[in-house]
Parts: C-alpha cells; structure tokens; sequence
C-alpha cells in the first residue's frame, strides 16, 4: 500500500515536471521568434552626434569573437558575459533527473548513462516504488533489477553498478549516501561526473562542474577551452566562474545545448550568444 502511494506521488511528479517543460519549451519558442524578428530587421540608422563631441561608444567585451582570449581575465570576461546571457534564456534551468534525495538521485544518474533523462523518468517511479533505498536494492534480485532497467539500455551492467553502489553504501555508510566527492567515487560506478551530479544537485555543494556530451560541445564552441578529455575541460572551467555558479553553469550549458546550440545543427541565428560566439554562423 504504501509502495502504491509513493508510485502515484512520484508520477504526479513526474507529470508536473514534463508540463512545466512544455511551458519552458513554448517560452522559448517564443523568445526564438523574437530573437529571428530582431535579427531579420534592418538596422536604424546611427544618431549623428552633436558637432563638437565624439560620438557614444558602444560597450563591448574585449575579443569576445577571437578563438582563444588573449589572457585569463578576457577568458572570465567571455564567460561571465554568457553566464549572464544564458541565465536569461534559461532562468528555469535544472536537473531534468526527477528526484526526492540523494539516493533516487544517485540511482537515476547511473541509469542516465547513454540513455535519456526522459527516458529515465519514465522509469524511476517504479523503481524507486520498488526498491526505495539503498537497503531494498542491496536485497534486489539481479534478473529482476535487469527487467526494471531494460529500456534504459546497458542494462547488464547498470545492474551491477546499481548493486555494487547499494551494497557498498549499506556497508560503509548504513545505507546513507555519502556526501564527499572521495566517499562517492569509491562506490562501484560511481565516476567524478556522477559525483558531481549529486553533490551539486542532492546536496548543494559545489565541489566541481558537471561535464557532459553538451558541456563538451559547447564549451569548445563557445572558446572556453581547447580539451576533450571531461576532466581537463572540467579544470579549465572551474576557474571561469565564481564558485556558487559551478552546478547551474552545467545545467545552462545542457539545456543551451539542447534547444539551440545541437550537435549537428546549430541554430546560430536565434542564438542569444551569436554576436560573441567564435563559432557561431551568423
């Protein structure tokens, strides 16, 4: 009965999640047009300035458009400017992973791996029903964990990581979810990326940035850093941002990533970014 009421209660979340991202999508859809409207519009013509006095210069941010800043403060400049500019298109921006604390976080981030988030929400909710702590799932049979998880794909050795994390939390931690980046990358597939989900997001620490598939693109096109390897694109964007910025810049970025700046096809002319962008197109 009481699985029952935590289902129901955990897909009613999940449905408020998925309108509140219609609503998103809708203002953002209305935002593009506004943003081709104002692109497509021919430009006035400049005030001339009164004679005697020089005319008004327009701010600017310095080389915003080289590749590669000339030095570390134009670098934090550039990125300050998108920090602002994104947390406008986006002030909604969060962990599409729905979850209630640490734990279903942990496990949904796990299952997130080469698989949607939307995906994994469809999931959760029965899972969590089913197996609502680390202790329960310690006690879950392996075939039938397997079938829970199947169509968020790789799910043979998500199992052994879920297992492996479960048994390890109830064994050092009493079944609690630690809090430390060292505590939760000693749990079987727990990675740094994984860590940094949780801690930001379950936990309100900022011990690093989230780096993903769309950090990684977005973070090179937007001249942030010349790595590919996560962990060194995580390094050259710590010191880019103050540190209370460091969960929600990864959270602007994957959402920037999705709705405008797509791998194969960025729609740079309504994107708020394309008059500083290196790459942008437009």
């Amino acid at each position: 009965m009481k699985a029952k009421g935590v289902t129901k209660k955990f897909a009613k979340k999940v449905a408020r999640r998925v309108a509140k991202g219609v609503a998103r999508k809708l203002a953002r859809g209305a935002a593009k047009a506004a943003v081709a409207k104002a692109v497509a519009a021919p430009k006035k013509a400049a005030k001339r300035s009164a004679p005697g006095k020089p005319a008004p210069k327009a701010p600017a941010l310095p080389h915003l458009r080289e590749r590669w800043p000339r030095s570390e403060e134009e670098r934090r400049a550039r990125a300050a400017e998108y920090y602002r500019r994104l947390s406008a298109m986006y002030p909604d921006a969060q962990c599409a992973l729905v979850h209630e604390d640490p734990y279903q976080l942990l496990v949904a981030t796990i299952l997130s791996a080469q698989c949607t988030d939307k995906r994994v929400n469809m999931v959760t909710p029965d899972l969590f029903a089913r197996y609502p702590d680390a202790a329960a799932l310690a006690d879950a049979k392996p075939e039938e964990l397997e079938d829970a998880i199947r169509s968020t794909g790789f799910f043979r050795n998500k199992t052994k990581s879920l297992l492996g994390m479960a048994h390890a939390a109830v064994e050092r931690h009493g079944g609690s979810i630690p809090d430390t980046m060292e505590e939760l990358t000693e749990l079987p597939g727990v990675g740094r990326k994984t860590a940094n989900v949780v801690l930001g997001n379950a936990f309100g620490k900022n011990i690093g940035i989230v780096v993903d598939t769309h950090v990684t693109r977005l973070s090179n096109r937007l001249g942030l850093t010349r790595e590919t390897d996560p962990v060194k694109i995580e390094e050259d964007l710590m010191p880019l941002f103050p540190r209370d910025q460091w969960t929600m810049v990864s959270h602007l970025l994957i959402e920037h990533g999705r709705q405008i700046c797509i791998a194969r096809a960025p729609e740079c002319e309504v994107c708020p970014l394309n008059d500083i962008c290196p790459s942008s197109r437009v």
